[in-house]
């Protein structure tokens, strides 16, 4: 059934028109376009559109929330989890594990958060930018982070590991090592889709600037195996690499330890329309549930080079901007 307040919107595409709501990753070889969240913890919700425009997105008025935003984490227990992280990879039960909070606003059960998306585009103009509207969720994200590009057979996947403020140039070391780790992760979850030897790093290391921050960023590419469907996609390459953790198995189950549920924030959102999709990591993203809370995530790569109150602070300053478009007080 249809539902007419259901829309996607992402990169100048407007979808409209809610045809069908599924969490089967094999609706998606239909052929027909569909919005794609998937949740860190792989909650599937596949949105089919019949109507595709070329359009900006319809702006919306936001009204600034005020008071605190509540942490998930408070700054000592935050230390503490990146002091226990960095335990782990001197026992070397793991090498580097992404850990995130949650920061959360309580809001007026009914309200849109296409306002706020409206603001996000306006003042934090991201290259993933995506608003999704159906059933209870809403998720605004201003997400700088490609998860995985498809052309026909090509795919394309660009990790960001290593974030400094805009006004510095030079990323340390373990900004580097952390990257690289992350490289090799992606290109090892490509490699199970990917026809044997197609694998490549086409860029390492390159410096991406956004608002008020600049990140380290690698390209991987491959050429996708002959048959292989959506489902196998999505199980070789969920959760995306760069804000789980490797080796991921053991990084997932230190997050599960200490985090609990994250949701959408570091799932995917994006498209599939046939052989094409843009998917990107659903992260400097608000979303909420029908609630009454808004939610927001954030986090930091950590190794065993990592300074508990510097981690800290990175969280701090890749939540700062957004939450001042949003409202309120860290």
């Amino acid at each position: 059934m249809a539902q007419a307040d259901s829309y996607f919107w992402m990169d100048g595409h407007l979808a409209r028109s809610l045809q069908e709501v599924s969490d089967d990753p094999a609706a998606l070889e239909d052929g027909n376009f569909w919005a794609v969240s998937l949740s860190f913890e792989g909650k599937a919700l596949f949105a089919r559109y019949s109507d595709l425009l070329a359009s900006e997105f319809p702006e919306a008025p936001w009204q600034q929330l005020t008071g605190g935003w509540k942490s998930s984490q408070s700054e000592a227990e935050y230390l503490s989890y990146v002091s226990g992280i960095r335990e782990a990879v001197g026992a070397g039960s793991v090498y580097q594990v992404n850990a995130c909070r949650e920061l959360s606003h309580s809001i007026a059960s009914d309200l849109s958060l296409a306002g706020l998306f409206s603001e996000l585009v306006e003042k934090n103009p991201a290259p993933f930018a995506s608003y999704l509207s159906v059933n209870d969720l809403q998720i605004a994200s201003a997400s700088p982070e490609r998860f995985l590009s498809r052309q026909g057979s090509h795919l394309v996947t660009s990790p960001i590991k290593g974030t400094i403020r805009d006004s510095e140039d030079v990323f340390g070391e373990k900004d580097r090592a952390e990257n690289l780790m992350i490289v090799d992760l992606m290109r090892n979850d490509l490699g199970r889709i990917c026809n044997p030897g197609s694998v490549e790093v086409d860029q390492l290391f390159r410096h991406e600037k956004h608002p008020g921050i600049t990140h380290l960023v690698s390209d991987v590419s491959g050429e996708l195996q002959a048959g292989v469907t959506w489902a196998q996609i999505f199980a070789a390459v969920l959760p995306p690499g760069s804000v789980s953790g490797a080796p991921k198995s053991a990084a997932l189950s230190i997050i599960e330890e200490r985090e609990g549920p994250r949701g959408p924030y570091c799932g995917i959102l994006g498209w599939v329309h046939a052989d094409r999709a843009e998917l990107s990591v659903a992260i400097r993203t608000f979303w909420t549930t029908g609630d009454s809370i808004l939610r927001f995530g954030t986090g930091a790569g950590i190794t065993w080079g990592s300074d508990p109150e510097g981690e800290w602070e990175e969280t701090q300053l890749k939540a700062r901007r957004l939450i001042s478009i949003a409202g309120g007080n860290l």
